[in-house]
């Protein structure tokens, strides 16, 4: 398995997804607008190997499909995940085992946990160039800049590694930084996130807080470090479960902070508490520009990479976009521990045109009235990311949640508004959803689309319409005889429906 930007490159280029581009490129907007024509169309990861003003290539779109987070996180196939969520549901909430088998199963677990200890490298691969004081310029980065409206340079794909100065305890986050000096940058996280709390506390001590931010690492590692998973384990142990052994780790330079070894670039700084600079505005996930916001400065002291390092970058905005790819990834992960604290609940999914987070479709195995609402107050308070969630559909169990035609057909065929739509006004809100008219509160409307019983309904259902199965058991045995072999019956090309879909 890759363990490093660099073996997954290779991986990807063995497997035919990846693109050499050694046409001269500006990172300024450019490398933004052909990665995004490549994201729209599901295309191969993009490695440019000449970018205008700068030494060094630029990797971007790695994680552009599913299919190759599946590849970054050691699986093949998108349900693979749920068998990693099934273990952090485990460990998660951990119930006494009533037979040997789920005894066995947990022991399992716990062995994973000890074979994912960080483990330590003395002579890290991050640390063979070293740059420090005058000599810093991070304008030999290839920052991008993604949009027009843009306010400036950005890293987006950085892990930001900061550290409790009470507990000891590290953060590793993926927040947007912004060019502002050849030395200084300015970080960009929401004030719930563990950087900020750790700033608020180096803050009430009197201290600096000590930053670093590793450029280039394993994607799986930048896997681990955006699961919001509410366990008392570190983000590098979660990296360590998702690949199956320990992620090697070494000390900064001139910090009290560790990094992953392998990573193409570090850098090292400290934020003085109060010290602002305007951030902004620049593109983000909802697919408009957000707002300009005096966020905290970052003074870097030293630089260290790899010989020959490789930038990794990437952009966000209005789906698809690598981000979006990640949380379907991530929403295989969820989907056991979801059930694990909402045991109705069969099946969910976070659609990427709803942005991964604005709209959840979950089924459920109805057995009672008014369960359909139960599991969506639940969800909303399932796990912290779902805060967020605008609207919840609940449909049957024989539902297939990722097809959205399926879904409309419920929704239309099987709702009152007046009787199954429900809304939750002002609750706490993304300050970034424009939708919403006060700021930081929204409401959220949850969608009764399952099958009534008495006393939700006072009439009697339908019965759905459905082929005879001795029938249907003999057309499947005889469809050769028929000629149609060729046709298959499981690739169905939407725009013949009427929709209009880029294929």
């Amino acid at each position: 398995m890759a363990r490093d930007l660099r073996g997954f490159i290779k991986q990807l280029e063995q497997r035919g997804q990846l693109r050499r581009i050694s046409s001269l490129v500006d990172p300024d907007l450019e490398i933004a607008e052909i990665s995004n024509r490549m994201l729209q169309a599901g295309g191969p990861a993009l490695l440019f190997e000449n970018v205008k003003g700068a030494k060094f290539p630029v990797a971007i779109n790695l994680m552009g499909t599913v299919e190759r987070i599946c590849w970054a996180m050691n699986m093949e196939q998108p349900q693979e995940l749920e068998t990693l969520g099934e273990k952090l549901a485990m460990l998660q909430q951990p119930k006494p085992p009533k037979k040997i088998s789920q005894a066995i199963d947990f022991g399992k677990v716990l062995f994973d946990v000890v074979k994912a200890k960080p483990g330590k490298s003395f002579l890290p691969p991050c640390q063979q160039i070293v740059i420090e004081g005058d000599e810093i310029d991070l304008n030999t980065l290839p920052l991008i800049r993604p949009y027009p409206g843009d306010a400036g340079k950005i890293i987006t794909l950085g892990l930001v590694i900061t550290r409790d100065c009470e507990t000891g305890t590290p953060n590793v986050g993926v927040y947007r930084l912004q060019l502002q000096s050849n030395n200084t940058m300015t970080v960009h996280w929401l004030s719930v996130r563990g950087g900020a709390r750790h700033l608020r506390k180096a803050a009430e001590k009197g201290k600096k807080l000590e930053i670093a931010i590793a450029l280039g690492v394993d994607p799986l590692i930048i896997m681990a470090a955006a699961t919001p998973i509410p366990v008392d384990l570190s983000e590098w142990l979660f990296a360590g479960l998702y690949g199956g052994s320990g992620v090697q780790l070494t000390k900064c330079k001139t910090l009290d902070l560790e990094v992953p070894a392998d990573a193409e670039f570090i850098l090292e700084g400290t934020i003085t508490p109060g010290e602002v600079l305007p951030d902004g505005p620049f593109g983000d996930h909802m697919g408009y520009y957000g707002g300009l916001e005096d966020s905290p400065l970052v003074r870097f002291h030293c630089i260290t990479h790899r010989k020959d390092p490789l930038y990794l970058t990437t952009f966000s905005g209005r789906p698809p976009k690598e981000e979006a790819m990640m949380a379907i990834a991530l929403n295989r992960i969820y989907t056991p521990i979801l059930r694990q604290q909402v045991s109705e609940i069969t099946d969910f999914f976070l659609p990427m045109e709803a942005l991964s987070y604005k709209a959840a479709i979950i089924s459920i195995d109805k057995a009672y009235p008014g369960q359909a609402r139960r599991a969506a107050l639940a969800f909303w308070s399932a796990l912290p990311q779902f805060t967020y969630t605008k609207f919840v559909i609940v449909v049957d169990k024989d539902i297939n949640i990722r097809d959205p035609r399926q879904v409309v057909w419920a929704i239309s065929s099987k709702v009152d508004p007046s009787r199954d739509v429900f809304i939750l006004p002002e609750t706490p809100f993304d300050t970034l959803d424009f939708a919403s008219e006060k700021v930081g509160l929204g409401g959220r409307m949850g969608i009764d689309a399952t099958t009534k019983m008495y006393p939700e309904t006072n009439h009697e259902w339908g019965e759905p319409l459905e082929s005879d199965p001795d029938v249907a058991a003999m057309v499947d045995r005889r469809w050769v005889e028929y000629g149609l072999g060729d046709i298959i019956l499981t690739e169905v090309n939407a725009n013949l429906f009427g929709y209009d879909i880029i294929q």
